[in-house]
């Protein structure tokens, strides 16, 4: 019987979590192990890491992962601690970059001063960069003070877009235009440069570790607390005499602030910037970080990171990519088919439906199956003989999209018994959908699995995956 004035779900929530033993053990694991460990266990696996003997595209993917890292950690700042929705957050990344590239490049220097630029070493010019992206981000904080919800994310997206438009718009001997800005200076001060990814993957890691550091310092702060506060309810932490105003405009600062600082990083190893590598899919893959590993977590936000940022490089990979196509099917098939002894049934099903589906097709016209799957090696082999691919696929392939978006949603609707048996033509459709059309453009199955990725997590954690979940006791 739960106490009066507390709810009996809640109450008993304590109760629910000893009863799955691994998640105990993990928490007994986490308790154990303080914070400070597992951040220097992080430190050392990622140093460890780079000196593996990686090649040129695993140097390119631990940087990219890294870096997301980073952008998400500053997005968290913002929108998993105070609670607010900004969307603007890829222009602090661009203005760190591009501001990089002015102090940093021909480009300045030969404009204003009739120079062959300006060329200042990484130690002057990221402080520069870092303290205009935060007088910016107070300027963006306070127009902000008035707006919640989706009228802040509206006024910010338009500062997004603003951004873009400046960049490709203003003259190009001044920021590139459309062209963008290249021949950058590396990281070099000291007498010493930067010239490698895995140098500026060292330096990422460095940074992120550091990060990390003072942003756990920040949380368990007051401002942290006022932070949390606000995001809750803005209205009792006013009357807490907490400065709700300024406790906004500073996220807003801080958030710019790494964000740009990612930026430099990106610049100078990128070795050149273009308004295209600040688009609104960028910001669509940093929030899809923050939302995957638990916003308002600083460990959710590096594991997000670095999650998306490897399965987007999977997904660029014929063979990888149906690796993680057809693994994400199973583990969905383990983690939702209840109880387990009806696996025996679907699985079966999935494959005869499949062998005796394409047989009758076939029957009835060869084209309809004379063309080949998609997927590359011993999958696209063992498929030849399953999957339903006509010659021309193209038109086929968008039709059989549309089709397996309604029977998802069937899917969805459906209870019980029902819901079984539709997941079995639901699961073909999917696979026959993967290799006539998918597998044909990259960019696109890329953005459409980090969505699937991102529902299945969502259904079964919709806190993230290592977010905690909150209730509220009335």
């Amino acid at each position: 019987m739960a106490p009066i004035g507390v709810d009996e779900w809640v109450a008993r929530s304590g109760d629910r979590r000893e009863e799955s033993r691994w998640r105990a053990l993990l928490t007994r694991v986490d308790e154990r192990v303080g914070w400070w460990p597992r951040l220097g266990i992080l430190a050392l696996v990622g140093f460890i890491y780079g000196h593996l003997g990686l090649n040129v595209n695993e140097q390119d993917v631990a940087f990219n992962a890294v870096l997301y890292a980073i952008l998400a950690l500053g997005l968290n700042i913002v929108v998993g601690w105070a609670g607010l929705l900004d969307l603007g957050y890829i222009a602090f990344f661009g203005l760190g970059a591009y501001g990089y590239a002015l102090f940093s490049s021909h480009a300045f220097g030969s404009l204003v001063l009739d120079t062959g630029g300006v060329h200042l070493p990484a130690v002057a010019t990221i402080p520069i960069v870092l303290v205009a992206a935060g007088i910016v981000g107070v300027a963006v904080g306070l127009v902000a003070l008035r707006l919640s919800g989706d009228y802040l994310a509206i006024v910010t997206l338009f500062l997004g877009q603003a951004f873009a438009e400046v960049v490709n718009n203003v003259d190009p001997s001044v920021l590139g235009g459309s062209n963008g800005l290249f021949a950058l200076d590396r990281f070099h001060s000291f007498g010493g440069q930067i010239t490698s990814t895995l140098g500026y993957y060292y330096v990422a890691v460095i940074v992120l570790i550091v990060l990390m550091a003072a942003l756990h310092m920040l949380d368990r702060s007051r401002t942290g607390r006022a932070w949390r506060a606000v995001r809750d309810d803005p209205l009792a932490a006013q009357v807490m005499t907490i400065p709700v105003n300024a406790v906004k405009v500073m996220a807003f600062s801080f958030g710019a602030i790494v964000a740009a600082l990612a930026g430099t990083i990106f610049a100078a190893q990128q070795d050149s910037v273009f308004a295209t590598n600040f688009s609104a899919n960028v910001l669509i893959l940093i929030y899809a970080c923050l939302v995957l590993g638990g916003a308002g977590g600083i460990a959710g936000a590096v594991l997000g990171g670095i999650v998306v940022t490897v399965a987007q490089d999977l997904l660029t990979s014929p063979l990888d990519s149906a690796y993680l196509f057809y693994g994400l099917i199973l583990i969905v098939l383990f983690a939702r088919v209840r109880p387990w002894r009806y696996l025996a049934a679907v699985i079966p099903a999935i494959v005869g439906l499949g062998f005796a589906a394409h047989a009758i097709v076939g029957a009835i016209s060869h084209t309809a199956v004379a063309g080949s799957p998609g997927s590359v090696g011993w999958i696209g082999s063992a498929l030849r003989h399953y999957v339903i691919v006509p010659a021309n696929s193209l038109t086929y392939g968008n039709i059989l999209y549309v089709v397996m978006i309604v029977a998802l949603i069937a899917v969805v609707q459906l209870k019980g018994v029902r819901r079984l048996i539709a997941v079995v033509p639901t699961v073909y459709i999917a696979i026959c959908c993967w290799e006539a059309r998918l597998t044909v453009d990259p960019g696109i199955t890329a953005q459409i699995m980090i969505g699937a990725i991102l529902i299945v997590i969502m259904g079964a954690r919709p806190q993230g995956l290592l977010g905690t979940r909150r209730v509220e006791i009335v």
